[in-house]
């Protein structure tokens, strides 16, 4: 069984204040005479459910066409937290058996919110946390929230701590009606050179 865990991307979705909304024109058109149907796309790489290069956030570090694909595919845990905004600590997580997760994917709040209004508050990890999942071998966080940090954060502690722990960044997930559980994950960003991130088309399989 699939489960699509992508946001659907329309001109409606809400994107970050002040990012560009999604956006489709006609290039060619049968119903215009044309042979095909071409159109052009304007978006965010942000857009929807969609994977974080360390370049978006560190001006030095990885672009996404270096970013290695493997943390992107492969067992994923989906957890449903409780709590419905602010940082996430190990105390979140108690019940965990930690030795049996590679790839954790937060399901909150936030995947019952309505896709043209833009979450404002959310959950996201701590530094604490980062440093957790990186003592228990997790190479990939998952959320359905729009960041992995508070939406009027500059320092971006979050970003920050999973970058120094090697662990990758998948945002925006869809996550409504998927059991907690593990599945397969795959969820491939786009090979952008010199891109900061990538809408992903993210899937679990049991």
């Amino acid at each position: 069984m699939i489960y699509d865990i992508s946001r659907p991307i329309t001109p409606s979705l809400a994107v970050w204040p002040g990012d560009t909304p999604f956006d489709k024109q006609f290039a060619m058109r049968m119903a215009d005479s044309d042979s095909v149907n071409v159109t052009t796309l304007t978006m965010s790489s942000h857009m929807g459910t969609h994977v974080d290069a360390p370049y978006h956030f560190v001006d030095e570090d990885t672009p996404l066409e270096q970013v290695a694909l493997e943390p992107f595919i492969g067992p994923a845990t989906v957890v449903t937290v409780s709590k419905e905004a602010g940082p996430l600590t190990p105390a979140d997580f108690s019940e965990l058996d930690w030795s049996k997760i590679e790839r954790l994917l937060i399901h909150s709040s936030a995947s019952n919110k309505p896709l043209d209004k833009f979450t404002t508050n959310y959950v996201y990890p701590s530094p604490e946390l980062a440093n957790w999942l990186a003592d228990h071998g997790v190479i990939l966080f998952g959320t359905d929230a729009p960041s992995v940090d508070d939406m009027n954060s500059k320092g971006l502690p979050g970003h920050h701590a999973l970058r120094r722990n090697g662990i990758d960044i998948l945002e925006g997930l869809l996550l409504d009606g998927v059991p907690d559980g593990t599945y397969e994950l795959i969820a491939l960003p786009l090979k952008i050179v010199g891109g900061d991130g990538s809408p992903v088309r993210a899937i679990l399989r049991t």
